[in-house]
């Protein structure tokens, strides 16, 4: 199957492996390895560069659960067994691979966190296209249920995405709700209408994929799942632990994990390759479960 084929199709859901700057420290400390196992910056992401491949590269990180997976950009520009990282997991794997390519987030405003410009955002694109990149993602966060904030971040994500379709890459649209929200039911239901008001606004040929936060309301998102052109629905975990994540995810027919601290869950730079592989493997069953496999509520 080719790129589309899979991620319209395949059985199995994202990893995300796309901490960046402000992330990593908090990636390298669950693995084992705090801030005083590196000097620099550099030393930092040449740790989690290590991790990332070990997790790729293992014999349980197969395209049998793993439809896509999402990087971070240093992790596409760099190597895996002298392959670039996106190539080894489509070439070798068979696993989609996706581009972070968002900044980071402003101060909140309207109660959300709108994205910080994107000035490298043409090189990014031709970038990715030149390493096999499917599609890319960019994160927004709303806090509170503010019709205006909410409104805002879709006009930010969809006119990002109106650029990254004409390069004939497929955006992740990420408006994530925060978990911890004091209004997070309502903020997924005004999301969930403005998001099928921008999606009615996209020609037929543009397919999109969104990644939001698992609903208070079960199923909230059954119209997005089959809106005509959203390729999958898939969810974050949130800061959810796996086990959380997963109990919701089984509840929400049609929708798939897109998980990155839940799917490294209980890895470790102490594990040996045994131990290390046999919790990988754990993890990915159970999140590949939680994505196929649906019971009512």
């Amino acid at each position: 199957m080719n790129q589309m084929e899979i991620m319209r199709t395949g059985q199995g859901f994202i990893a995300a492996l796309d901490q960046s700057g402000g992330s990593t420290p908090k990636a390298l400390k669950l693995y084992g390895l705090d801030e005083d196992s590196y000097k620099d910056e550099v030393q930092m992401f040449d740790l989690v560069h290590a991790m990332r491949a070990r997790i790729i590269k293992s014999p349980v990180f197969t395209s049998k659960r793993i439809l896509g997976v999402i990087l971070f950009e240093m992790t596409m520009n760099r190597t895996i067994d002298g392959m670039g990282t996106a190539e080894y997991l489509w070439n070798r794997k068979g696993i989609v691979p996706f581009l972070k390519i968002d900044n980071g987030l402003l101060e909140e405003a309207n109660g959300v966190q709108l994205m910080k410009p994107i000035p490298q955002l043409e090189q990014r694109l031709h970038d990715a296209k030149a390493h096999q990149v499917f599609g890319t993602k960019m994160r927004s966060i709303i806090k509170l249920a503010n019709s205006q904030g909410i409104e805002n971040c879709l006009r930010q994500q969809f006119e990002f995405a109106a650029i990254i379709l004409e390069e004939n890459l497929t955006p992740i649209i990420e408006p994530e709700v925060d978990i911890k929200s004091p209004e997070k039911a309502t903020a997924e239901q005004l999301l969930k209408g403005g998001l099928l008001k921008a999606l009615d606004s996209l020609a037929p040929t543009q397919n999109v994929i969104l990644k939001l936060t698992l609903p208070n309301e079960l199923g909230l998102y059954s119209d997005l799942v089959a809106h005509p052109r959203v390729l999958r629905v898939v969810a974050l975990s949130g800061g959810y632990s796996r086990e959380q994540a997963n109990n919701l995810l089984r509840q929400n027919p049609s929708l798939i994990a897109s998980f990155s601290r839940a799917l490294t869950e209980g890895l470790s730079i102490s594990q040996s390759e045994s131990e290390f592989d046999a919790t990988l493997d754990e993890s990915i069953q159970s999140i590949f479960d939680a994505s196929t496999i649906k019971v009512s509520a």
